[in-house]
């Protein structure tokens, strides 16, 4: 399904790729999750596909996920700045929007403590959007939680919680399929891309 994407590239921004519908709607095996929290309006809203290898072995600072994908640009108040990313829209949007929202990652290939698993700061998405200076205190405060997983297994945490991942000790494939799922339209004339 992946095979005709670019290989040289850590991430990348996936969207109309049919194939995936399927799994993706909210009766869909992989869409069913987010709609046990966000119920049957859930829908995929962007779509991100990562794969560390030896060549591409990155390490990402914690952070929050802090945009959205959308179909163009609609001057709304509240959302901004705006940037673009792989020629899609992306925005950031009222905090409390994200807050409504679903990360989920499918994991493709094994991910052992070895090969770069997501960290996660537990409970951290309860604290609003956090200042890039408080982050290293927030995440001392929440600790840490290493998210290791099986080829199969699906993670699934709030959008906004801080995450990192180290570059990995003994690098093979780490494919994951990162997908935001929300249950919402968006104001004033913005849609979401979707997947």
């Amino acid at each position: 399904m992946f095979g005709s994407l670019p290989r040289e590239h850590a991430g990348i921004r996936i969207s109309g790729m049919e194939a995936l519908r399927h799994f993706l709607r909210a009766d869909g095996s992989i869409g069913l999750i987010a709609a046990g929290v966000l119920g049957s309006a859930s829908r995929p809203v962007r779509a991100i596909l990562f794969d560390k290898t030896a060549e591409t072995n990155w390490s990402l600072a914690w952070h929050q996920d802090r945009t959205i994908c959308v179909q163009k640009k609609v001057d709304v108040h509240g959302f901004g700045p705006w940037t673009m990313k792989a020629g899609m829209q992306h925005v950031a949007p009222p905090f409390h929007l994200l807050t409504r929202m679903v990360t989920l990652r499918v994991h493709l290939d094994d991910v052992p403590a070895t090969n770069a698993p997501l960290l996660i700061a537990p409970g951290s998405h309860t604290c609003g959007r956090i200042p890039v200076d408080k982050i290293e205190e927030v995440v001392k405060r929440c600790g840490t939680e290493v998210c290791i997983a099986e080829a199969g297994d699906v993670w699934l945490y709030a959008t906004p919680i801080l995450h990192a991942s180290e570059a990995a000790e003994a690098p093979t494939h780490r494919r994951v399929l990162q997908l935001d799922f929300a249950a919402e339209d968006l104001p004033n004339g913005l849609e979401w891309l979707g997947v």
